[in-house]
């Protein structure tokens, strides 16, 4: 049976001498083809990590780079600026921005995951409402419907976007706009009934003869 998913530690992956650094070949071990990840490490302080380039020269890719100091800690020079990056640091460097880095402590990795600009866009779904979730919580939801909202331009009919918006939007004291978020989550996802059978956030609507309910059990 061929597994579904893919496995690995970047203790277990090659080293590769290159380019003054040790390059650890995390795509095509794991076999990603969304998005370009690599790593590199260095044994020693003071090792290079990351070769000096802007992502514009002949060979390179022309993309977007997310660093990640996921062991030992690093130096970055980003466009003439010195930037201290111990463990867990993330720093996203634009294409045509001159970096470079090097290690800062022994037996340093950074992770580097890349792509075109815009090439990941539209963010997946779930991103709208988990960042809204702050301002549900602090009774913000005019900010919250706000955030959310923006999802809308790429998940009109999402059902669970709808679903959230609608209860904030309940919550809010928009009752027309509530209603109409929920008639498309219902028609979308069936469970959507069920779910606002018990959620309080849609109290100030539930009396409306628009609010979905499910449909009586038909003679026997």
């Amino acid at each position: 049976m061929t597994s579904s998913f893919q496995v690995a530690h970047l203790d277990d992956l090659d080293r590769v001498a290159v380019a003054g650094t040790l390059w650890r070949p995390v795509r095509r071990t794991l076999g990603v083809s969304g998005f370009g990840v690599n790593a590199y490490s260095a044994a020693e302080a003071g090792d290079e990590l990351i070769e000096p380039h802007d992502e514009l020269s002949p060979g390179a890719g022309r993309e977007e780079e997310l660093y990640v100091v996921v062991a030992g800690a690093a130096v970055f020079e980003i466009d003439g600026e010195r930037v201290e990056a111990p463990t867990g640091t993330m720093i996203l460097v634009p294409v045509g921005v001159r970096r470079e880095a090097r290690a800062a402590a022994p037996d340093s990795t950074v992770l580097v995951i890349g792509g075109p600009p815009g090439a990941a866009l539209p963010p997946s779904p779930f991103e709208y409402w988990y960042a809204a979730e702050p301002a549900y919580a602090r009774g913000h939801y005019d900010e919250a419907i706000r955030i959310a909202a923006e999802g809308l331009e790429h998940y009109p009919e999402h059902p669970t976007l709808n679903y959230q918006l609608a209860c904030y939007e309940a919550l809010a004291g928009h009752a027309d706009e509530a209603l109409v978020r929920i008639a498309i989550a219902a028609a979308g996802n069936p469970e959507v009934i069920e779910w606002a059978a018990g959620d309080a956030d849609l109290d100030s609507i539930r009396q409306d003869s628009r609010f979905p309910r499910a449909a009586p059990p038909g003679p026997r």
